[in-house]
């Protein structure tokens, strides 16, 4: 079979991303331009800051991807780009420049779902991973246990009811005087305290044993510092850091382990900005060596937000058939397996 060469933009929050990935697997190229220390500023991704950075970004960050891949546009075989979940003005900077590319270069044209990116992203660094197999994504916009039946097929099983973890992570952070982003400052916080010295809470979901919550756990936080202040008691924000990283992680862990058993899998993975979490990573490889389980996770650079992941899922779309005209338009809400 003829080599594919993707050329793939992802810019569905707050980074600006082009990658070159051949067959799937291989990445070429893989440019991020981060907006972070800007929205540092706000304490959060502003929206709007978000889609006007983006628009300045974009062409620079494709031609240094193609630069970088020792390319031209005319050498790539089809364009991807991620066209939902997530903002939606950040959503049209990729999706106009994308079909922009694809019409000049009479191009395939292939839209990407942004969680199928992030579990593809473990296609790019473990050659041997095929589904199925379990997986968990995790960031700070979703929460999702998710069963990869085939490559863009997929059943969702659990899914956050309230806040995503890392939405929870970011929260607690600004409520302990980290800032943003809270996951990394949390982890690293977390590494000084003891994790067993606060009880927060562990919130099951009736009737609904792979479903998550965070906002609780998110609560109980502000309420002991609320509580702590107006007693005027000192507070140890290394053990408050620790003992709520602890309480997500078992909760995370639990459930996927229970959907492992249940399901018999033999192969399980994490994807997502909030699977760079040391204490995360750890857990899981100790409960799924424990049991036999194959435990796949991305580097830290391919579970933020790229395009690498973006290539990779699209190269099985490609192969697929999947083609999207140039009536593409980014989907906000979109949800995991719906095709627009």
């Amino acid at each position: 079979m003829k080599d594919v060469y993707i050329l793939a933009i992802e810019s569905s929050c707050d980074e600006t991303a082009a990658a070159v990935v051949k067959n799937g697997r291989e990445v070429l190229s893989n440019v991020i331009s981060s907006q972070i220390d800007l929205h540092t500023l706000y304490g959060g991704v502003v929206p709007e800051i978000a889609s006007r950075k983006h628009i300045e970004k974009i062409n620079q960050v494709i031609e240094e991807a193609l630069k970088e891949a020792g390319m031209t546009l005319d050498d790539v075989t089809a364009v991807a780009v991620t066209y939902g979940p997530g903002l939606v003005g950040s959503l049209l900077v990729g999706v106009a420049a994308a079909k922009a590319i694809a019409y000049a270069k009479n191009k395939p044209l292939i839209g990407v779902h942004h969680i199928e990116g992030h579990i593809s992203a473990n296609f790019i660094e473990h050659k041997d991973l095929e589904p199925p197999f379990g997986c968990l994504v995790v960031s700070g916009g979703h929460t999702h246990l998710i069963e990869v039946v085939d490559y863009g097929k997929y059943e969702l099983i659990g899914r956050t009811r309230d806040d995503a973890a890392g939405e929870a992570f970011d929260k607690v952070a600004r409520a302990i005087g980290l800032g943003y982003p809270g996951g990394p400052k949390i982890d690293k916080l977390a590494k000084e305290g003891n994790p067993k010295a606060i009880d927060f809470p562990r919130a099951v979901v009736e009737d609904a044993p792979y479903d998550f919550s965070f906002s609780g756990v998110k609560s109980a936080v502000l309420n002991y510092l609320n509580v702590s202040e107006m007693k005027a008691v000192e507070v140890n924000n290394a053990d408050v850091a620790a003992s709520f990283q602890q309480a997500v992680v078992d909760v995370l862990v639990d459930r996927a382990i229970k959907l492992c058993n249940h399901r018999k899998y033999k192969k399980f993975a994490i994807a997502g900005g909030v699977a760079s979490n040391s204490a995360i990573r750890a857990a899981f490889d100790d409960a799924c060596s424990k049991r036999g389980i194959k435990f796949y996770y991305p580097s830290p650079i391919l579970c933020t937000d790229n395009a690498a992941m973006i290539g990779a899922a699209a190269y099985y779309e490609y192969i697929a058939g999947t083609r999207h005209g140039l009536d593409l338009n980014a989907v906000p809400n979109l949800k995991l397996g719906e095709r627009i």
